[in-house]
């Protein structure tokens, strides 16, 4: 991480995993889009799984415990500085806190990852 490409690869999986983090009900079209991000990308869907608990997770999260979170989608600019911004500064919340938390939702987000796999398995088969 950390040169202009890396920044430009990651960013495309940054916007493309923020889907999983609007306040709305996830349609299939928004897996299939994931997914097909995923097999366009030089990362695994492992890495992707990593990409995302690590720089979009301790950005994101906090819109599904809003009442009146984003549900339209998010500003692209704006998460590519938040995320890099918080990649700047790991505070004692992001090393201890926020993984935590990160373990406490996983349940929420098992579905969302399954189904993502299950359309990346359609893509590369």
């Amino acid at each position: 991480m950390g040169t202009i490409d890396s920044i430009d690869e990651r960013k495309i999986i940054w916007i493309a995993l923020s889907d999983m983090y609007l306040d709305t009900e996830l349609q299939e079209y928004h897996f299939k889009h994931i997914a097909r991000t995923i097999a366009e990308s030089n990362y695994s869907f492992e890495e992707v799984r990593k990409i995302d608990r690590e720089e979009v997770f301790p950005v994101l999260y906090t819109n599904l415990l809003s009442v009146a979170g984003v549900w339209d989608g998010f500003q692209e600019e704006w998460l590519v500085q938040a995320i890099l911004e918080k990649m700047g500064k790991k505070r004692f919340k992001d090393r201890i806190i926020t993984p935590l938390v990160y373990w406490k939702m996983k349940g929420m987000f098992r579905q969302h990852w399954d189904k993502v796999g299950e359309e990346l398995h359609k893509i590369v088969s």
